[in-house]
C-alpha cells in the first residue's frame, strides 16, 4: 500500500523540487487542497499552518515538523493520536554564530567606535573580553551543547539549566530552573533556548531579571513566553547598562506599538537567529521516512506531554 505525503509549508515548491531527488518509494506528494488534507498518511509541514487542519485530517499517521518548535501542535486540546518529529541537531552552529556575533560586538563596543568614525574621532574604549565571564544557558539540549562549546573556546565558564539537573558535557555546572535564581547574579551573559512548557513560561520574569548583573547581555532565543516583555522593558529603562538581544516573542510579529522597540540597549531581530533550511529539513525527513518503512523508531519525536 502506498503513501499519500501533504506538504504543508510557505516554500512547497522548493520542498517538492528537494523530494523528487529523494527516494520514496509508492509515495504520491499531494497538494494541499481539502482532499490532500483528508487523504494524507503523512504531513511534511508548518507547525502553524497543520494546527487548524488537524481536525480534517482523517488519515495522519505521522507529522514531520520543518520546524524544532511545536507549541502549536502539542497544546492541551490538540489531537495526539498520530506520530509527531521535529527538526533537532541543525541549529547549533547557527544558534552559535548569532550569539557569538552579538555578545563579541557588546563586549568590543562595535556600535562605540562606528560611532566615533563617523565623528572622526580615535580614543581607544575600555578593552573587555569573554576570557572568564560566566555564560547562563537556560537550556542544554543540542543548541546549547554547541553554544557551550564555543564559549569555552572563548575560556568562559558555562552554567546550564535542565529539568533534573543532568551533568552536561561541555557545562562546568547544570541545575534546574527551580534554582535559576542562584545563577543569575552570576552571569555575564544569559540566553534562554528552553522550549515552551507549562515549567518555563515566564521563567524571565520581575524578579528574576532583577537579579540580573549590572552589564549583564541578556538573549531569548528559544520561546518568547519564557520572557515577560513588559517586565524587561521596565528592567532596562531602570538599568540602562544592561543589554538584550531578542529573537523570539510572544507575538510575531512584535507589535509596534509595544515600548521595547525605542531602547538603545535592545537589538530585535524577526525570529532568524536559526532558521531551518529545506535541505536540511529533508534530509531529516528522508531519513526518517525510510524508518518509517522498516518500522522502526523515528529520530527526533516529540513527547506531546511535555511540549517538545
Amino acid at each position: 500500500m502506498g503513501h499519500k505525503l501533504l506538504l504543508l509549508t510557505r516554500e512547497n515548491e522548493r520542498y517538492r523540487q528537494l523530494l523528487s531527488s529523494c527516494h520514496l518509494p509508492n509515495t504520491l506528494i499531494l497538494d494541499d487542497d481539502p482532499q490532500g488534507i483528508f487523504n494524507a498518511d503523512i504531513w511534511l509541514a508548518e507547525p502553524k499552518l497543520a494546527a487548524p487542519l488537524l481536525p480534517h485530517a482523517a488519515n495522519l499517521k505521522w507529522m514531520q515538523s520543518t520546524f524544532a518548535g511545536v507549541d502549536a501542535l502539542v497544546k492541551p486540546r490538540q489531537r495526539k493520536d498520530y506520530e509527531l518529529t521535529n527538526v533537532r541537531g541543525i541549529f547549533g552552529p547557527l544558534m552559535s554564530e548569532y550569539l557569538f556575533g552579538y555578545l563579541l560586538a557588546y563586549q568590543r563596543e562595535h556600535r562605540k567606535y562606528r560611532t566615533q568614525q563617523d565623528q572622526k574621532v580615535w580614543l581607544p574604549g575600555s578593552f573587555k573580553t569573554l576570557q572568564g565571564q560566566t555564560l547562563l544557558l537556560l537550556g542544554t539540549g543540542s543548541i546549547a551543547k554547541h553554544i557551550a562549546q564555543t564559549a569555552k573556546h572563548f575560556g568562559m565558564h558555562v552554567i546550564g539549566i535542565n529539568r533534573g539537573a543532568k551533568p552536561t558535557i561541555g557545562f562546568d555546572k547544570v541545575d534546574t530552573l527551580a534554582n535559576l535564581t542562584r545563577y543569575l547574579p552570576q552571569a555575564d551573559a544569559v540566553a534562554s533556548i528552553l522550549p515552551s512548557t507549562p515549567d518555563t513560561r515566564g521563567a524571565l520574569n520581575k524578579h528574576t531579571l532583577s537579579l540580573l548583573k549590572e552589564e549583564v547581555v541578556l538573549f531569548n532565543l528559544g520561546r518568547g513566553d519564557v520572557l515577560d516583555l513588559d517586565a524587561l522593558y521596565l528592567q532596562l529603562i531602570s538599568h540602562p547598562e544592561q543589554q538584550a538581544i531578542l529573537d523570539v516573542f510572544n507575538q510575531e510579529p512584535l507589535p509596534e506599538e509595544h515600548p521595547i522597540w525605542s531602547l538603545d540597549n535592545v537589538i530585535i531581530t524577526p525570529h532568524i537567529a536559526a532558521p531551518s533550511f529545506p535541505e536540511q529539513v529533508v534530509e531529516i525527513f528522508a531519513e526518517n521516512f525510510h524508518k518509517w518503512l522498516k518500522g522502526e523508531k523515528l529520530s527526533h519525536r516529540v513527547h506531546f506531554e511535555r511540549g517538545y
